[in-house]
């Protein structure tokens, strides 16, 4: 048992969930450019990890119930506190991150309910979308400020946070709709069974 508790991609999971918490006190501190873009930085090396314990867990035939069950959580964590973290700093539309956050806690309940039923709800490739919309348009949040480019003699100027917000747009569509399908599914398999 406790083989399968302490795998590799258990353990870069945990590390995601480990780094949420440093999110959270970096964030406290964000309004300037330099710490913007330090914690970008690291929300990016935290969301790396969800690749790679995905990978890992595969390549290595490491999959567990654990893992399938910290690494949704992880996820939930780190985007969420990144959105509520900046609700204060006017980086984000609080009424969007009541319904991204809102529609995780409800999936999340929902997919307890079907584990106590035997139920396995997976998650769709378009919620694997919605994960990547959820963390790009973070990021772009995170960097907030404007940033000039050159190349060769093209100057470019590149507005983040208004990338991050166009994403950020996307990605609840995204969020709204799998949450949607997640229920309809969930629905369908207690009539069906």
């Amino acid at each position: 048992m406790r083989n399968k508790i302490f795998t590799i991609p258990n353990i870069v999971t945990s590390g995601r969930i480990i780094l949420t918490p440093v999110l959270f006190v970096l964030l406290l501190y964000a309004p300037t450019r330099g710490i913007s873009l330090l914690v970008a930085v690291v929300f990016v090396l935290a969301s790396v990890t969800d690749f790679l314990d995905g990978y890992l867990a595969r390549r290595m035939n490491q999959v567990t119930s654990l893992g399938k069950f910290l690494d949704p959580l992880a996820d939930k964590l780190l985007v969420g506190v990144a959105l509520i973290m900046m609700i204060p700093m006017d980086r984000v539309p609080p009424w969007i991150v009541a319904l991204i956050v809102g529609r995780e806690i409800l999936v999340t309940s929902l997919r307890v309910v079907a584990m106590q039923e035997g139920m396995i709800v997976e998650a769709s490739r378009m919620a694997k979308y919605k994960t990547t919309f959820q963390i790009v348009a973070v990021v772009g949040l995170l960097i907030h400020y404007e940033y000039r480019f050159s190349v060769g003699s093209l100057q470019f100027v590149v507005d983040f946070h208004q990338i991050g917000i166009i994403l950020l747009y996307i990605a609840l569509f995204i969020t709204l709709w799998t949450g949607a399908v997640y229920f309809h599914t969930f629905s369908k398999k207690l009539r069906d069974g």
